[in-house]
């Protein structure tokens, strides 16, 4: 119930957000007809239209992403020809006549009447096609729960709320648009006016549309807007996890609830399907990791550690891998990363996100540790801590009675890309290619799903990236379509990696980095060599750039030799 009032108010705020604006005009263009037969029917149609349209979306269907590019295609010719009907009445009737015709048929009123709901209602449609609400954190929660839980009653059931909260404050303000007009025309006699100023401004919504103002500059300026309000929102009504319990010595640790199934794996590896029944007895470390995620990667010598080390006195790890890309979900990619990582303990792939969502769990790594009685005893969330989580494991294994328990805690001393990251809190974010989650993107609009030139600017502000050649940017990635493609970023951190793979066909693709134009040097990293040069062969996590000394800002750029490229994520230590 929570989570719907939530959903409720973002939607509720999406009015306050500057990529709302080109919608607004076909709102008031119908302020000054009867709300209930065109307003209402108007809002009904929109709010359906964005949560079909959203859900498909969020569920990763391509075919509803290109079916909404062509509706919006198709909407904002509708919608044009809205406009010319404001600044023409002659046009109007000319235009409308079939239009009304078929509304009157369809809702069996008299020719005379002139006002359709269903009319009102298939403006509505249109408009929700152009509504691209601004993805704050409200919407990106609801999208990404919707990802993860795949097809439900659910999820559409909160894109709808949240579409329903929209539509309110759309409503509010036609209702109050529709007096604002209604004055205008009675104390200026300037209705024809009026009516021609709403042409104007719903002709210059589809031209923002069409550059693709709302899903480009407006959508940023609304998050500047708008996001702390949604983040408040989103603490107040879903607290963050508990954190992680203080360790106190000579206390017994918290109970925090009982071991979920483990029945949701879609397969196991290095083991036979184990069961949560089948571990009682034995104290259970389990890792929720994905083999493309460098914080992962960055644990997992300290996972491997303690399962070699514990292994003889009671202690079972189990690597739960949840994948974060659709490439993660196929077994032999993973198979081949467990392989090449030296995973030797029990590994569940989770395609399904069973287990995840049995744990109610939220982060890449997240340990917990479970008692022989299959209680959860204590749980931490992302890199670090390391020592305290060994203790916990000692703690564990002497309450369950196991003695003479080898002493010392795991190496800290790893290297090449499982060294720990660098201590520099202004590193760059984790920054993704495909449009669903890209952020300070530059270079032009983004066409979604389709081929187009990119070209990268003559100077570039820190943390923002560009793509220069021939690409074709999906969801979850962007595909180089020609060879000679490259991508920009100017980033701050000791170590830059890019998830990466190679073309459908599987053939592997040269490259070659430079960092502030020149070649790396001793700044290569352990998938470069000193001049830069590289392969992308297989789907995964690429190390491109190791400083040497510090953690500055620098340039980085990568082209690409041969076409097929497939980039996902940037990652920085």
């Amino acid at each position: 119930m929570l989570v719907l009032i939530l959903a409720y108010l973002g939607g509720v705020l999406t009015i306050l957000s500057p990529c709302i604006l080109p919608v607004l005009p076909f709102v008031f263009a119908r302020s000054d007809r009867p709300f209930m037969r065109n307003g209402l029917p108007m809002l009904l149609g929109m709010a359906i239209t964005f949560a079909v349209v959203a859900t498909l979306a969020a569920l990763g269907g391509g075919w509803a992403v290109h079916a909404n590019q062509y509706g919006r295609y198709v909407a904002m010719v509708v919608l044009a020809f809205l406009g010319l009907t404001l600044l023409s009445t002659h046009l109007a009737e000319w235009i409308s006549r079939p239009f009304v015709a078929l509304g009157n048929r369809l809702s069996q009123r008299s020719a005379g009447d002139g006002e359709s709901i269903w009319g009102a209602a298939g403006l509505g449609v249109a408009t929700g096609l152009l509504w691209a609400p601004c993805a704050g954190p409200i919407l990106g929660l609801l999208l990404t729960g919707a990802a993860l839980n795949g097809a439900s009653v659910q999820t559409t059931l909160l894109l709808l709320t949240y579409a329903a909260g929209a539509a309110t404050s759309l409503g509010l303000a036609l209702l109050i648009g529709g007096k604002v007009f209604g004055l205008m025309k009675r104390s200026l006699g300037a209705g024809e006016w009026v009516r021609r100023a709403l042409g104007v401004l719903v002709l210059c919504g589809v031209a923002a549309i069409a550059l693709g103002l709302d899903t480009g500059l407006l959508t940023r300026v609304s998050l500047a807007s708008t996001g702390g309000i949604e983040q408040k929102l989103i603490n107040a009504v879903r607290p963050a996890p508990a954190p992680e319990a203080a360790l106190k010595a000579g206390e017994p640790l918290p109970v925090e609830g009982q071991m979920p199934s483990l029945a949701g794996a879609t397969q196991w590896l290095n083991s036979p399907p184990l069961t949560s029944e089948s571990l009682r007895g034995k104290v259970v470390l389990v890792d929720f990791w994905t083999y493309s995620c460098i914080n992962c990667i960055r644990s997992l010598p300290y996972v491997r550690g303690w399962a070699d080390k514990y292994k003889d006195h009671g202690l079972v790890v189990i690597g739960v891998h949840a994948p974060e890309f659709a490439f993660e979900k196929d077994p032999a990619n993973v198979a081949k990363a467990v392989k090449d990582l030296g995973v030797d303990y029990p590994v569940a792939l989770d395609n399904d996100y069973a287990i995840w969502k049995g744990f109610n769990n939220e982060y890449w790594p997240a340990h917990y540790f479970i008692d022989p009685a299959g209680q959860i005893r204590h749980h931490h969330f992302g890199e670090g801590n390391y020592r305290e989580s060994e203790d916990v494991i000692r703690q564990l294994l002497t309450v369950a009675g196991q003695k003479n328990l080898p002493g010392g805690y795991v190496s800290d001393n790893h290297q090449g890309v499982e060294a720990a990251a660098s201590n520099d809190p202004t590193r760059s974010p984790e920054t993704y290619v495909g449009y669903a989650r890209a952020q300070n993107f530059v270079g032009g609009r983004v066409a979604n799903d389709e081929e187009q030139d990119y070209r990268v600017p003559g100077t570039l502000a820190a943390d923002q990236w560009s793509l220069g050649g021939h690409w074709t940017v999906r969801d979850e990635n962007a595909q180089l379509e020609q060879a000679g493609g490259s991508i920009v970023y100017r980033f701050r951190g000791r170590d830059l990696h890019l998830v990466l793979g190679p073309a459908g066909d599987g053939k592997p693709v040269r490259f070659r980095v430079t960092i502030d134009g020149k070649a790396p040097g001793a700044d290569h990293g352990m998938d470069t060599d000193a001049d830069g040069n590289g392969t992308v062969t297989s789907q995964r996590l690429y190390q491109l750039v190791r400083q040497a000394s510090g953690s500055g800002e620098r340039l980085f750029q990568i082209t690409f030799l041969d076409p097929g490229v497939q980039a996902y994520a940037f990652t920085f230590g």
